[in-house]
């Protein structure tokens, strides 16, 4: 276990020469629909395409819980364990950031946005180098299924 913390912390001080934490660790994109379509939409992509939903989490709805105001706030927490494992099996830590979460939110002006942390900025923190195949195919994976959920009819 010492041996892998020191592993990842050489990586990070170090690493490869190619891998870096990107320099926007987090994409948000603009939704036409309100939050509840919009994690609906990316829940119905993501089951369709063979993917699991583990969570959904309405944070206003907690605000409100205990008598506190938030717009609108969704979190959704999905994967695939056949993305996810392979990751996973070159550092077990990324375990605590997969599976993977998008959060749909209404800004103050009313404007909805889906955001979800890109998969190199994931597992950069983790010592796994962010441009492998299987970290790429994550990415491509995810910008499919939130280009599909946001996608107007």
């Amino acid at each position: 276990m010492i041996r892998r913390i020191a592993a990842v912390f050489a990586f990070l001080i170090a690493g490869p020469a190619a891998a870096q934490m990107p320099d926007e660790p987090m994409v948000t994109r603009e939704s036409p629909y309100s939050v509840l379509v919009t994690i609906d939409r990316l829940s119905q992509v993501v089951t369709e395409a063979g993917g699991r939903v583990f969570a959904r989490i309405d944070h206003a709805q907690g605000a409100r819980a205990v008598s506190m105001d938030l717009r609108p706030t969704e979190l959704l927490i999905f994967g695939n364990p056949q993305l996810g494992t392979p990751v996973m099996q070159m550092s077990q830590t990324v375990g605590l950031d997969l599976p993977l979460r998008a959060l749909a939110w209404e800004d103050e002006d009313g404007t909805v946005y889906l955001s979800h942390p890109r998969a190199e900025a994931i597992v950069f923190i983790h010592g796994i180098d962010p441009e492998s195949e299987d970290v790429q195919r994550i990415n491509t994976v995810v910008d499919n299924l939130i280009s599909q959920a946001l996608a107007e009819e």
